[in-house]
């Protein structure tokens, strides 16, 4: 029996007492439905954890390599992934710093990186900052990877002869599709044949209810580097803390990663991220069981209130990609459901192709807070019932 229900602890009272970036960017009149934040309180062990290390003093700067071998015992334990080496990672102050991090490593100033859209926002933003050239791959049409536009990015990218980088997202962020050990042994191949070096925000990884497959696990991966953090399934990212992963023939890049990127995550991050991994995963289960029950809410809601809306129910992450393209709210209706829904979710356009019509929501929160976010958005559209 389950006795954990962290999705339906909180009110939205209480929610609303909180001062981090969810509750706080818009009006109180507004149902936050956007950032990755989970309304829920971390799992106990992480909470006693931190207290005692706050009430002891235990705040000066994080030591050893305590969170990598936790994330190593995690893996062999829930995905039977028995390749990770805490000997081949490195600590960063979250995923997206390790991922641009990582770009240094392996390709240079003005060299082309694909990515996936629609895809994660700061993908585009963090490429850019480190001044690299985005190629686009997009999705098909059902949010999955398209090998064989995979396949022309990375022939139009290494055209000039540039060391080509692929930023992959597993799961991917917005359409919430776990990509395949078929799939991921197909992208594994294309890049050997084109000397494509992947990186890959895995930091939704536990989130995926079943089995998970890393990237650095399947065939032909040895080359390639994973970036992950317990900081989105436990709702831990306040507490910065992110590894880098090398595969076996990346350990040597590894080894050039300037010593100062591991002073980016605090003390407690670490403290939390490496409780979270060893001590709450029953936590984790109660999560995915509850967002289970709103995967299935949703569907019912979207049929019943906004049947024009599309959706794959893809169930790798917490975040729903609504395609609202037949509602006749134009190519960002993210900002009609703000202002006249008063439902903040994002907005698709950031995303880049493919994400003009399109939403993404957040379903970790409460049943009622879901349900009355999708009655505001269906009044929008002169449905509400």
């Amino acid at each position: 029996m389950r006795h954990l229900h962290p999705l339906r602890d909180l009110d939205e009272t209480t929610l609303r007492a909180r001062t981090s970036l969810k509750w706080r960017e818009y009006p109180p009149d507004v149902l936050p439905l956007w950032v990755a934040e989970m309304d829920v309180v971390p799992a106990r062990p992480v909470v006693d954890a931190l207290k005692r290390a706050v009430e002891s003093g235990d705040t000066g700067y994080p030591h050893g390599n305590g969170y990598a071998e936790a994330l190593a015992d995690f893996a062999a334990d829930r995905w039977s992934w028995t390749g990770l080496d805490p000997q081949r990672t490195a600590y960063a102050a979250d995923v997206m710093t390790g991922l641009s991090e990582v770009l240094r490593l392996v390709s240079a100033p003005g060299d082309p990186v694909v990515v996936n859209p629609p895809v994660y926002p700061p993908f585009f933003g963090f490429t850019e900052h480190a001044d690299r050239t985005i190629v686009e791959a997009p999705l098909g049409e059902d949010g999955r990877l398209d090998l064989g536009a995979l396949e022309a990015a990375f022939l139009t990218a290494g055209a000039s002869g540039s060391p080509v980088t692929y930023l992959l997202c597993n799961p991917h962020n917005p359409t919430a599709v776990a990509h395949t050990m078929t799939e991921l042994t197909a992208v594994a191949a294309l890049a050997a044949t084109h000397g494509v070096r992947v990186v890959v925000d895995e930091i939704h990884g536990p989130l995926v209810p079943g089995d998970f497959v890393p990237y650095l696990s399947v065939p032909g991966a040895e080359d390639a580097f994973a970036v992950t953090s317990a900081s989105k399934s436990w709702n831990l990212a306040g507490l910065k803390a992110a590894v880098i992963i090398a595969g076996e023939r990346a350990a040597g890049d590894l080894e050039r990663l300037p010593e100062i990127v591991s002073h980016g995550p605090s003390h407690l991050g670490m403290i939390a991220h490496t409780v979270a991994l060893r001590e709450g995963v029953a936590w984790l289960d109660a999560v995915q069981a509850d967002l289970a029950e709103n995967h299935a809410l949703l569907a019912e809601l979207l049929a019943a209130h906004l049947p024009g809306v599309r959706w794959a129910q893809g169930t790798a992450t917490y975040l729903a990609w609504l395609d609202c393209r037949d509602l006749g709210l134009g190519d960002d209706p993210a900002a009609a459901f703000l202002e006249q829904g008063r439902v903040a979710v994002n907005s698709g356009l950031p995303f880049g192709t493919g994400g003009a019509g399109h939403v993404r929501l957040n379903i970790a929160t409460s049943p009622q807070i879901l349900t009355e976010a999708i009655t505001r958005m269906a009044s929008v559209t002169g449905h509400p019932d």
